[in-house]
């Protein structure tokens, strides 16, 4: 401990993991502390004596659900876009090479009370429920505009300027109806609410991009992909990077105590009486909660079942959207199930979550339209939690804050996060190459 560092990183979470890694390979001398005694923190993943005591406040899950190191469940569940950033990320570093994904099986949307099949491309649009024969004709037109739109190349514009023209006005040029609009915009572009419709139309028409580029890409039954056992890998795959480069790891450090000069610049992080100096922290929010603020509350139910969810094609592992407009709210709800296929149950069982960004204080009843959508269930967890974001100043005493995780079931907005920081700490940039082939299942 009594040592000094460049940079000392408090928190396991993935984003703290993924910047500690990137900063080892940039050379700096980084110390790594979590009052855990696990890596993961609000990411990790849990066997089912752990979910027990953190829920139920016991070690005692019922036999019948087989035996808890069987299991991993992801405190923070997301699914990874199969040629999104994230991959990017784990390509740039190597990381890939402590990891092991496979494809999840199905992407759904919930539409009239149904469970639809998401339709990715122009073909699946023709035979898509979703919409009537002449909005399938409409839609095929948008979904080829999509497909062939090339920012650098205005011929394939159509004499439209996608960083003026809103994305409302954009597909009210091809006549799509409002249901048309709805799984359009929520559950291919991914949007969590329905501000982007007056927002320019060249961020929408990206994110189509990617969904059909991840679909693509592992010839999959949907966009995502997901690592064995659990996103609990990740956080510790990325400490395997920064452990390879010369980086230090000290978790069970209760207390970790940031230290300020009198300028309110940190000069160190004490624990157990002893200092650790350093030119930089970097943390989640929980270790400066003088230093952010509440910006909202994500709800979640974790269910454990023992068949899939119904109407997804028996999919072991699948993600269904529920956009805020079919359900009365002001924001998305998603539901997310993986299986003894990705290893993180035993077989024949299920792990089902449901996730929303909170709009009142009574999770069950507030997630009742996912939870309807499960089917039996056989033990189910309610969670609550507030996200922060930072509001200090990084250039005036060299604090860098993570924001909280958010309720998506991807993690784009995660990574977007990470690169920031890094920039934020370094000043340098990260290329991702947009054109890494590289297989990763």
């Amino acid at each position: 401990m009594d040592e000094e560092y460049d940079v000392i990183v408090l928190g396991t979470g993935l984003k703290e993991c993924i910047l500690s890694g990137l900063l080892s390979v940039d050379g700096l001398k980084v110390l790594h502390m979590d009052r855990n005694d696990y890596y993961g923190g609000e990411s990790t993943s849990l066997n089912l004596i752990q979910l027990w005591k953190k829920f139920r406040g016991d070690d005692k899950p019922p036999p019948h659900l087989g035996s808890s190191k069987d299991y991993n469940i992801d405190m923070n569940p997301k699914f990874i876009m199969a040629n999104g950033m994230l991959v990017r990320v784990l390509i740039h570093t190597d990381v890939t090479k402590y990891l092991y994904f496979k494809a999840v099986d199905g992407s759904f949307v919930f539409n009239k009370a149904k469970v639809h099949k998401v339709p990715s491309n122009d073909m699946e649009a023709l035979k898509s429920p979703l919409m009537g024969i002449f909005e399938k004709r409409r839609a095929r037109k948008f979904f080829i505009y999509v497909q062939d739109y090339n920012e650098s190349d205005p011929k394939t514009h159509d004499g439209l300027d996608l960083t003026r023209v809103t994305t409302k006005e954009l597909i009210a040029k091809f006549g799509l109806d409002d249901n048309t609009v709805d799984f359009i915009g929520h559950a291919l572009a991914l949007h969590r609410d329905d501000r982007y419709l007056n927002e320019p139309a060249l961020d929408t028409v990206k994110r189509m991009k990617l969904y059909a580029e991840s679909l693509a890409r592992f010839q999959g039954g949907s966009p995502y992909i997901y690592p064995l056992y659990g996103l609990g890998e990740l956080p510790q795959a990325f400490a395997r990077l920064s452990a390879v480069y010369g980086g230090t790891y000290m978790l069970n450090k209760p207390e970790c105590k940031v230290e300020f000069d009198a300028d309110g610049k940190v000069i160190g992080v004490t624990s157990e009486g002893e200092t650790a100096k350093c030119k930089k922290v970097v943390c989640d929010p929980s270790y400066l909660p003088g230093k952010v603020r509440k910006v909202g509350k994500v709800a979640r139910a974790i269910a454990i079942m023992s068949h899939p969810i119904p109407s997804t094609n028996d999919s072991q592992s699948v993600q269904v959207i529920l956009p805020q407009k079919q359900l009365g709210r002001k924001s998305d709800m998603y539901l997310f199930c993986c299986s003894y296929s990705h290893n993180v149950c035993p077989k024949g069982k299920y792990i089902a979550f449901v996730s929303t960004e909170a709009e009142t204080d009574q999770p069950a009843i507030e997630l009742k339209p996912g939870i309807d959508l499960l089917g039996p269930v056989e033990e189910i967890f309610f969670d609550m939690y507030d996200r922060f974001e930072p509001v200090n100043e990084p250039t005036l005493d060299n604090c860098f804050i993570s924001t909280s995780y958010d309720a998506t079931t991807h993690f784009e907005s995660t990574v977007v996060d990470v690169l920031n920081m890094y920039t934020l700490i370094t000043g340098k940039v990260i290329f991702l190459s947009l054109f890494a082939v590289v297989c990763i299942l």
